[in-house]
Order: C-alpha cells, then structure tokens, then sequence
C-alpha cells in the first residue's frame, strides 16, 4: 500500500487517495501531494515536514560537515565524506565506553544520536527520519514527539553500550526505531491494522538488513530505540484538551531540549580540550 495520511479530523491513518475518511466519514479532500502548492518538481519523493523534524535534520547535518572538515584536516585517515574516520566521531562525542566511563562522559548517549559516519549514512537515516518525523509529530504532537525521539535514541545507546560497550556507535537510526514503534504503538492502542502492519514492515526490514554482513549495523541500539519509543507512545497517547497533562509534556519537551543543548555544550568543551593537545 501507498504511504499513508492523516485524517484532519479523526487523525486515523486512512489511504492516501480516499477522498471521505472510512473510520469518521468526514471528507478529507485530495492529497497534499497533489495539490498545486505541492509543487511538481517533488511531488510524491519528499514529504511534507514539520518544524521540529527540519531542525533535527539541520542538526545532524550541521555535525555532519563539522565532523568531515576535521576528518579531512587530519592525516588523510578514512574515505572522505564516505566515510569519517571513527577517531574523529569519538571526538565529536560518539557512544564509547572508555571516555563516558573513565571520565563520566555520559552526555555521548545524547550527541551519538546526531552524529554519522559518511554521506551514505546520514542520507538514509534523513530519508527515513523525513517521512517519519511527518507522520509521528502529526499523530503525537510536537512534545511528545520531541520526548519520544529523544528518550528512544538514549535508550537506544544505553542498549549499544551493554551489548558493545567498546565499539564506537553513532547514528539517528536508533531514534527512527524509537518513532517506528511509536507509530505501531498508536496503531495497537487506536484500533489500526493497518498503520500496525505499515510500520511493523519497516521495522522487519531494518531487522534483516541488520542481519546482513559488511553494514555494521548497531542492532542493540535498534532494538533499544524500537522497545523504548514503543513504550513511550503506549503510555502518552496522543494530545488531548489542553490541561494539566498536556502542560507536563510541554516541560518535559523543553527539558529534552535542555538535554540536548547542555550535551552538546559539554562536547564542545572536550572536544576543545583535545584538539589544543
């Protein structure tokens, strides 16, 4: 089946080309893909994207080439933007045993999540986030998304660290995980087959080609960031009348976003202190 839409009214995952939404019966018009404004030159290969997903891949973007002029002013190690040299990653804060337990970097389970290793990985890891990223804020809203993201790229490294504490991990996949079960977790509790059965075919093929020699995929981080982004969105739901509740998850979306500041604030800081030996 085509990737799914939102109903503006019920916010249920319905066909992309129905016109009357089949759990409401609310008209829901055409597709936003084919609408004028859309633009053709894209029609139908990029999403449209929410605020929050934007900045997140601004991010990773922005550490991307951060991480690759360092790389090329060292002493020709690695493939260039195919691939960064792991030193340098360790550097800009990639999830380590050694550093984070010898000198309590425990902030590299934050920044492991925006870093990446060359330009083929940091494009698919975009590419997934670009239609997931749309999907999970539309159902969530922007704090629970911005939490759920957060806490299943976390979770996601702290699995890494148990079962590989001493390989080097990087990555936004293990967020993209996190929201893959998010959405399963919203189509269980909705009622949904379908959105259930979308999703649960992405994570299947995440799961195989982790399997396959010569990726070196972090399979522990995937399985951490798919169980803690499930269970994040079993127990938020999705946004209700504004009250109480919905105040708690705009605070803790504004702390996650302190996280995520202050842990770059500290990668910066050793990163300083190693580039002046």
């Amino acid at each position: 089946m085509a990737n799914p839409r939102m109903c503006p009214h019920c916010r249920a995952f319905i066909d992309p080309k129905a016109r009357v939404c089949p759990y409401c019966e609310n008209e829901v018009g055409k597709p936003a893909w084919t609408r004028q404004e859309a633009g053709t030159a894209l029609r139908g290969l990029i999403p449209q994207t929410h605020f929050t997903t934007v900045i997140i891949l601004t991010l990773n973007f922005g550490l991307f080439v951060a991480s690759l002029i360092l790389s090329m002013k060292l002493s020709g190690e690695g493939g260039g933007m195919l691939s960064i040299p792991v030193q340098v990653l360790v550097v800009f804060g990639a999830k380590y045993a050694p550093p984070m337990v010898r000198e309590e970097q425990w902030w590299r389970l934050v920044t492991a999540g925006f870093l990446h290793g060359g330009v083929f990985h940091i494009l698919m890891n975009s590419w997934v986030l670009l239609d997931l990223g749309s999907h999970a804020e539309q159902v969530f809203g922007t704090a629970r998304y911005l939490v759920i993201y957060l806490v299943a790229s976390v979770f996601g490294f702290v699995a890494s660290l148990f079962w590989s504490p001493m390989i080097p991990s990087i990555g936004a996949s293990a967020a993209a995980c996190g929201l893959i079960g998010a959405m399963m977790a919203y189509g269980y509790r909705s009622g949904s087959g379908m959105i259930w059965s979308f999703y649960l075919r992405w994570i299947l093929l995440i799961a195989v080609i982790g399997l396959l020699p010569g990726f070196n995929i972090d399979n522990a981080a995937h399985f951490g960031g798919f169980a803690a982004g499930f269970a994040m969105a079993y127990l938020a739901g999705t946004p209700r009348v504004a009250g109480p509740g919905e105040t708690i998850w705009s605070v803790a979306a504004g702390a996650a976003v302190a996280v995520v500041a202050v842990s770059f604030v500290l990668a910066y800081q050793s990163l300083s202190r190693v580039l002046t030996f």
